[in-house]
């Protein structure tokens, strides 16, 4: 493995970008633009979606202050989201009198699941929508390169994201709830005080990131995706292209990590989805 001289150049036009990095509002508090910036990635501070800990104290209270160590957080967690959401399959409507045919609920595991085999599936567009409407962040990648507004890309992102099979179950709630306890754990069992943790990705090209700035040979910020996935093992970035960003990642834009629960669809790959905007990375060649 030896150190890229310099990195290959994107495709023509993805250096253009959207006018915006995103909405001028979000639900956490901060400028958009600050939030998306690098800077804010060099110097973060703590991130809470409005009101979520405050609506489920029962969560954030009582059954986590129980919690000794992650693996009973995570049973604190599974439990509370089966009950507030009717995900514990005996807990589920049927419809149609005692035909026993179930009433699909959306829930927080099946869009993982969905982005687990294809981020720029419909599960994948439902995600990058809640950190649209959450931390205001515009998509710049969903199944092909995000550009403009007025364009094919944008208008089958928003078509995908609105899909009315997963817009039930208050899934955007759902959501909220994983990132808060995603960043309660995060700050009480994982590197407790650290701001940042050191994640890797592998790409064979730039079509999905957008060249902000070359700052020399080896280091650039790019604009990534609303939401990417992320490793914290380099071996298994580099199943995944010739390519690897290194990336200094704050703890407050992790929305979910490999560990944090017992089962989950994203075991095995040592798997962090990060939300996006300009990162500052080292880029290695394979």
């Amino acid at each position: 493995m030896v150190d890229t001289p310099a990195i290959n150049p994107p495709p023509r036009g993805v250096e253009s970008s959207l006018p915006y990095i995103g909405h001028s509002t979000n639900l956490v508090g901060l400028p958009t633009a600050l939030l998306g910036s690098h800077l804010f990635n060099d110097h973060p501070q703590a991130l809470h979606i409005n009101g979520v800990r405050e609506m489920n104290r029962s969560l954030f209270g009582e059954m986590l202050g129980e919690a000794e160590t992650l693996a009973d957080a995570g049973e604190a967690f599974r439990l509370y989201m089966e009950a507030m959401f009717g995900l514990d399959p005996e807990q589920r409507e049927t419809r149609g009198g005692n035909t026993g045919a179930r009433r699909f609920r959306s829930s927080y595991l099946r869009l993982l699941k969905g982005w687990g085999y294809d981020n720029n599936s419909r599960e994948g567009a439902v995600m990058k929508g809640w950190v649209e409407s959450r931390f205001g962040l515009f998509p710049t990648f969903h199944k092909s390169p995000i550009l403009k507004f007025a364009s094919p890309a944008w208008a089958g992102y928003v078509e995908e994201k609105m899909a009315s099979r997963f817009h039930n179950n208050a899934i955007h709630t759902q959501l909220d709830i994983m990132y808060e306890f995603c960043q309660y754990c995060l700050d009480r069992f994982i590197e407790p005080g650290q701001p940042h943790l050191t994640l890797y990705r592998g790409v064979n090209d730039y079509t999905e990131h957008q060249l902000v700035e070359r700052e020399d040979r080896r280091t650039v910020i790019i604009r990534i995706n609303s939401l990417v996935s992320f490793s914290s093992e380099r071996h298994i970035a580099e199943c995944f292209g010739d390519t690897i960003l290194t990336a200094h990642v704050p703890k407050c834009k992790v929305v979910f990590f490999n560990t944090l629960l017992s089962s989950h669809p994203l075991k095995g790959e040592g798997e962090y989805l990060v939300i996006g905007g300009d990162y500052r990375v080292q880029t290695s060649y394979l």
